[in-house]
């Protein structure tokens, strides 16, 4: 059974950093193209960040670019989310998806990926 728990989340202050993990339990974490979404109270949840089986090719949304970093080790079932000069805007449930995938690109619809963790929340204070 794939299960897929987040952890990490808590409150920071603006301009600070946390990381978040994804551990992943029955799957081979190398068939597995992983992302992160984040869902803020009262809005859609959105695209974050994405990486491919192998770690050689990663996607942002354009206003964590530069700011967050996603990496992944295959061995440890591990997946993770940097982030850094956090702000209030980034204030959201952070979710882990899964999703068997063989192509380069990531994707970053959250309709394709096919499995997801209970989420982690991060609250911004200004």
């Amino acid at each position: 059974q794939v299960q897929l728990v987040e952890s990490g989340g808590g409150v920071v202050q603006a301009g600070g950093s946390l990381r978040l993990s994804c551990a992943a339990s029955g799957l081979s974490l190398t068939l597995y193209t992983m992302g992160w979404f984040r869902q803020a109270a009262g809005k859609e949840r959105k695209f974050v960040a994405a990486i491919n089986r192998s770690g050689g090719g990663t996607a942002y949304e354009d206003s964590v670019k530069g700011r967050f970093t996603i990496s992944r080790d295959n061995a440890k079932k591990t997946v993770n989310l940097q982030m850094n000069r956090l702000g209030p805007e980034d204030t959201a449930v952070y979710y882990c998806a899964a999703v068997r995938d063989r192509t380069w690109s990531p994707p970053m619809r959250d309709d394709a990926y096919d499995y997801w963790g209970q989420g982690t929340q991060v609250t911004v204070s200004s």
